[in-house]
């Protein structure tokens, strides 16, 4: 039976893993509806032209027989399977595939390096739409590389240096894997391209070694999704991970202990390729090669459509008072009322605001001493894409205010520790902002198109049509009252 939202699903089977991933919509931030994975360890052991061993097949086939029949439980709509370098390497990879078929009904695509590296390309692209370097995906059995700017993919390589085959080298001793990463990279000549600019960091391994450099570093988000290590980054990750023993890093939250031994190899191979090119800093990526099929899968339009704003406009809509598909049209409304108040905005900041009036509503059915709080943590720990943690924390600030917070903190909060305290101070005038026009309009988009804001000498103005003048009550004087002092200008009315 076809949904309204299509279920689609993704299988990806991998050197380390194969997983389930199932997405309601094909939209440009889809919501996940199910995750699973299973680590079968295809690509362990495994050379090119070498055999899938049969203990990590039997692992691999059981996981896809209980995703075939959670497929056709939760009703999906469509489903990909696609297997990347163990099986598109092995010798039986063919047999394997064709064994799947025939035990769970899934057709299963080996897809060649060019559109595994095209796939991971684009998911970085669908989750920060500006980036501008080099995409490195790092897999079990693989690592692409891939030069992207302006929304478009371009030079790549491929090299057989997966987690799996990187580990199984420093096993031989640190000369070994120096040199098989050295031979590696000795074929990237375009590394010139990437000089100055960041490296998007794809993979399980890669994403490991954000987290245990987050873990270091005392950061206060738990978002792996555009974090921002310096340059130097790796080279500490290399030397806490010769002097850690490995069993202590399973006591570092969220890394997998299946993941754990694999990361010296991976600390190397990230100071290695991004010393070669030279990159500016290592920016963490959460979207790789299944959310680079679901884009590539997406009309131009839907492309070209912001993630962000995408996101907030789906949440307005589900969580917002009405659920009647006109929030989104009360968070324009927001928009253009405050719009006057911020004219010197740059766009990366506007659009910020643009979701924090999106998602102005969207606290409404807490309890009204905790909407505060709910609308904090939706801004910090919700799945957002096209934002970084400052970009978080003023999200976060606005959604705290509008919801009648104070601006937490003195500094030394998490806020304090993400964004500057210009960039919060500002967040609370759009906080004031919107909860004058929330007041002003009751929620509803209708009582704003008319009513204008506007910065006069030594005033406040608030615009209303002669005919609306009693919505001015008390409740609205007083947000006009606190977003003018805030301005350090007096509250004034003007009827029209």
């Amino acid at each position: 039976m076809a949904h309204a939202s299509p279920r689609i699903a993704i299988i990806d089977i991998g050197s380390n893993s194969v997983r389930l991933v199932v997405y309601k919509g094909l939209t440009r931030t889809p919501a996940v509806l199910f995750n699973e994975k299973v680590m079968a360890g295809l690509g362990k052991g495994l050379a090119p032209g070498g055999r899938l061993s049969d203990e990590s097949m039997d692992i691999a086939l059981a996981a896809l027989a209980r995703f075939a029949l959670l497929c056709d439980s939760m009703g999906v709509d469509s489903l990909r399977a696609v297997a990347t370098a163990a099986v598109r390497d092995a010798a039986n990879g063919p047999a394997f595939v064709a064994r799947i078929a025939e035990l769970t009904g899934i057709q299963v695509e080996i897809i060649d390096g060019e559109t595994e590296a095209r796939g991971a390309a684009y998911g970085v692209i669908a989750g920060i739409p500006d980036a501008d370097g080099v995409v490195g995906d790092l897999g079990g059995g693989s690592l692409e590389l891939v030069r992207i700017a302006g929304g478009e993919v371009h030079e790549r390589l491929s090299l057989p240096l997966g987690s799996l085959r990187l580990d199984a080298f420093r096993k031989k001793g640190r000369r070994e894997l120096v040199s098989r990463i050295d031979e590696g990279l000795n074929g990237l000549g375009w590394a010139a391209l990437g000089k100055g600019l960041p490296f998007y960091a794809v993979g399980g391994s890669w994403r490991a070694l954000t987290q245990l450099y987050m873990h270091q570093t005392d950061w206060p988000l738990p978002v792996t999704h555009q974090h921002i290590l310096p340059a130097d980054a790796p080279e500490r990750l290399v030397r806490t991970l010769a002097h850690i023993s490995l069993k202590s890093l399973k006591d570092v939250p969220s890394i997998s202990s299946s993941r754990v031994p694999q990361l010296p190899g991976a600390a190397a191979m990230l100071r290695a390729v991004t010393k070669r090119l030279g990159s500016c800093c290592i920016v963490s990526s959460a979207y790789g090669l299944r959310e680079g099929l679901l884009y590539q899968a997406l009309s131009p339009a839907a492309r070209r459509q912001d993630p962000l704003l995408s996101a907030a406009r789906e949440a307005a809509d589900r969580m917002g008072r009405f659920s009647d598909g006109s929030d989104a049209d009360v968070g324009e409304a927001l928009l253009t009322f405050s719009d006057t108040l911020f004219p010197e905005e740059t766009p990366d900041l506007r659009r910020i605001r643009h979701a924090a009036c999106l998602l102005a509503d969207t606290a409404w059915r807490a309890h009204p001493d905790m909407r505060a709080e709910d609308g904090m943590d939706l801004a910090l720990h919700g799945t957002w894409v096209g934002i970084d943690a400052a970009g978080r924390a003023m999200l976060a600030t606005a959604l705290w205010v509008v919801n009648g917070g104070a601006l937490p903190g003195n500094g030394t909060d998490v806020l304090g520790q993400l964004a500057g305290p210009d960039q919060l101070a500002l967040a609370r005038l759009w906080g004031l902002a919107l909860r004058l026009g929330q007041r002003l309009g009751g929620g509803a988009a209708d009582g704003l198109r008319e009513a204008a804001l506007a910065r006069e000498p030594g005033a406040l103005v608030l615009s209303l049509p002669r005919a609306a003048e009693a919505l001015y009550a008390d409740s609205v004087l007083r947000r006009h009252r606190y977003l003018a002092q805030a301005l350090g200008l007096e509250p004034k009315l003007r009827l029209r």
